[in-house]
């Protein structure tokens, strides 16, 4: 009985998927273009059954262009539609960099034309997929005004934060985790009614009283997992702050959240220099720096590139046992 309750809830895969399908019932101008998203349903099987259900003129397969998907994407925003373009890995958003940075995100200043759209793609590691296939782009994107990202961590998230973003009348990049598209924990029961989650708050995952983890995307349950050692072991009280938008970013619940607790630790799967985290740093040595009673910490990825071997992978990735090791070290500090 109780497995077929799990089996019955939703994915962050489905999720996807259904706030795809639903904003394209609920809007005609919203359509999905991308490479195999059609015909074959996506890489991953998100876009599977659209095209049946709303034909060729709002299911479009493309060519092997990243530039030619947002930069079409941009055209029709500019027309007032409002697509959805899919990076089959967000890897190779890289090759349309220039369409993202020159014109989605400066479009509004330059003509006073909104630009509603949503780029949107597997991304992160953990599952063996090497350097071409496994990056975190959002550092990239997050020092271009004008762009918001989103990165949701749950199922009800991934759902809720895709609606608000197709509904948003700004360019929007949501980076899906594919570890997390079928990762039996995080099935849930999503509510039938329309519902969505606001671009721009963050959520407390975990109340703490002895430091605040601050992080994103999978990293969020990697927190969560440490944090409850941290607790069992350590009886310490760790927060986890879930930022699920970087852009625009929750600094009045970043800045709360560390002023209770007077210490962080921040932590995302990307490289460390230049990434989120030291934005993140500054700002709270910047506002905070006499509630501050440990150092600023970060736990993320080395600066190398993402290795293949399973063994390197792991070894390379930020984790629950790093983080509860730099928390004790902070704890103790």
């Amino acid at each position: 009985m109780s497995e077929k309750k799990v089996t019955n809830k939703t994915t962050y895969l489905e999720a996807i998927s259904q706030a795809i399908r639903e904003e394209m019932l609920r809007d005609e101008a919203v359509f999905l273009l991308g490479e195999d998203v059609a015909a074959y349903g996506g890489a991953f099987k998100v876009s599977a059954g659209l095209l049946a259900e709303f034909g060729p003129d709002r299911v479009i397969d493309t060519p092997m262009s990243e530039g030619a998907i947002i930069g079409s994407a941009v055209g029709a925003a500019l027309m007032g539609m409002r697509p959805i373009a899919e990076m089959q890995f967000i890897d190779f958003i890289t090759c349309g960099f220039d369409q993202i940075i020159n014109m989605a995100s400066k479009m509004y200043w330059r003509v006073g034309m909104p630009v509603p759209m949503v780029i949107r793609g597997p991304a992160g590691g953990g599952t063996k997929g090497g350097p071409f296939h496994s990056s975190s782009p959002e550092a990239w994107f997050f020092h271009t005004p004008g762009v918001k990202i989103v990165i949701p961590a749950t199922t009800y998230d991934a759902k809720g934060l895709l609606k608000s973003a197709v509904r948003d009348n700004n360019p929007v990049i949501y980076l899906e985790h594919k570890l997390l598209y079928r990762l039996p924990e995080l099935r849930e029961e999503l509510p039938s009614e329309d519902y969505t989650v606001p671009l721009g708050k963050a959520i407390v995952r975990r109340e703490g009283e002895d430091m605040t983890m601050l992080t994103y995307g999978a990293m969020v349950h990697q927190c969560l997992r440490a944090a409850q050692v941290l607790e069992e072991e350590d009886d310490l009280e760790a927060e986890v702050l879930d930022l699920r938008s970087l852009s625009p970013l929750d600094r009045e619940a970043i800045l709360a959240s560390v002023k209770h607790t007077n210490k962080v630790l921040i932590v995302h799967e990307d490289t460390l220099t230049g990434g989120i985290g030291a934005e993140l740093a500054a700002i709270l040595a910047g506002e905070l720096f006499e509630y501050l009673d440990g150092p600023i910490t970060r736990v993320a990825a080395p600066d190398v590139a993402f290795p293949y071997a399973p063994p390197l992978e792991a070894a390379y990735l930020p984790s629950a046992e790093k983080i509860l090791t730099a928390a004790r070290q902070l704890a103790a500090y």
